[in-house]
């Protein structure tokens, strides 16, 4: 959702970042942040942005609720900014001081996960699918059973990012239930699927942007942005498939923290990536769709073209957004996941 580590931010991500004047710390999927538009921003404004990345979505919430991160803003999944608000981890937003709110394009306003965007302002939309090199196999990539009845091909050559919600929807679709299923029958089925496809991979790992460009990995299960990047790096050889079993979509939306120190620094910069120039540069590096109108307008040929953003309308029919899973379906999750990560 999305996504790199770098040695500078992980050190970054274990210490205490104080506040300063001029100065914002956002807390961001890895590679996920466009350097190109932090500068323009620390030009415009005279703030400078210090970013540190995360892999996960459950990793970025561990973080934030253990207290004392210093971190201004964060950028949750949809599915996940009902516990950043129940938790009390971010505030709403005064949107007196958001000139630029109304760039939001309609369809992204009103949404279940924030209704309004009282908490909330769009960074980059997508999905998860499966990510594979043709030139090592050249079978139905639109499916599920790629990672997860893996093919000889491919096996001990495809990587499994580590996001808990994505991996077991994917695969509870696969077995013909939902996202955030409750049938024990069903979340059986996903269990042993899972535990029985893992000794085909040759990780659970999140670099897949690099790896799938090198040649480290021959497919992952992966986002949608990362996936065109690689196949922008390998000459077309890195293509898409949206699981025709369903895939889910994502929003990522950056969120003010309740614990803010930089909170004036933090209103400009919510601000600055709504103007549909700077949202399209975001856009342009990570190469995710974004939720600012006019935003395309800024963007390249290739960016509108891509069949990884640009979906058909078979292929999104078959995408959903998830629900934040609570009780026994995240029960069920979590104890699957734990099991799967031994």
């Amino acid at each position: 959702m999305k996504r790199l580590m770098t040695a500078t931010a992980m050190v970054l991500a274990s210490a205490t970042l104080a506040a300063a004047e001029g100065q914002l710390q956002l807390y961001n999927w890895g590679n996920y942040t466009s350097q190109e538009m932090l500068d323009k921003f620390e030009k415009e404004t005279g703030i400078k942005v210090t970013v540190t990345d995360y892999d996960s979505n459950d990793v970025a919430l561990a973080k934030v609720e253990a207290g004392g991160s210093g971190f201004d803003l964060v950028v949750p999944s949809a599915n996940y900014v009902r516990f950043w608000v129940d938790k009390g981890l971010i505030v709403p937003l005064d949107l007196t001081k958001l000139a630029n709110h109304g760039n939001i394009a309609p369809e992204w306003m009103n949404v279940e996960w924030d209704p309004g965007r009282t908490y909330t302002v769009p960074w980059q939309w997508g999905s998860t699918g499966i990510a594979v090199n043709t030139g090592v196999y050249s079978g139905d990539i639109n499916t599920s059973a790629v990672f997860l009845d893996v093919p000889d091909e491919l096996k001990g050559k495809i990587n499994v990012v580590p996001e808990m919600s994505d991996i077991l929807s994917l695969a509870t679709m696969y077995a013909g239930g939902k996202p955030c299923e409750e049938d024990p029958e069903i979340m059986k089925k996903v269990r042993d699927t899972l535990l029985a496809a893992k000794p085909d991979w040759i990780s659970m790992d999140y670099g897949a942007t690099e790896r799938l460009s090198n040649g480290d990995w021959a497919a992952s299960v992966n986002w949608n942005g990362s996936t065109m990047r690689a196949r922008l790096a390998t000459e077309g050889k890195v293509q898409y498939g949206f699981p025709k079993e369903g895939y889910p979509l994502f929003m990522d939306s950056v969120a003010l923290l309740a614990d803010a120190k930089n909170v004036d620094e933090a209103y400009k910069f919510l601000d600055f990536i709504m103007v549909p120039e700077n949202a399209a540069m975001i856009s342009e590096f990570a190469r995710y769709a974004n939720g600012i109108k006019g935003s395309e307008e800024f963007m390249s040929e290739e960016m509108k073209t891509a069949p990884e953003v640009n979906v058909s309308a078979e292929n999104l029919s078959h995408g959903v957004f998830l629900p934040g899973c609570t009780g026994k379906a995240l029960d069920f999750q979590t104890a699957i996941w734990t099991e799967l990560q031994k």
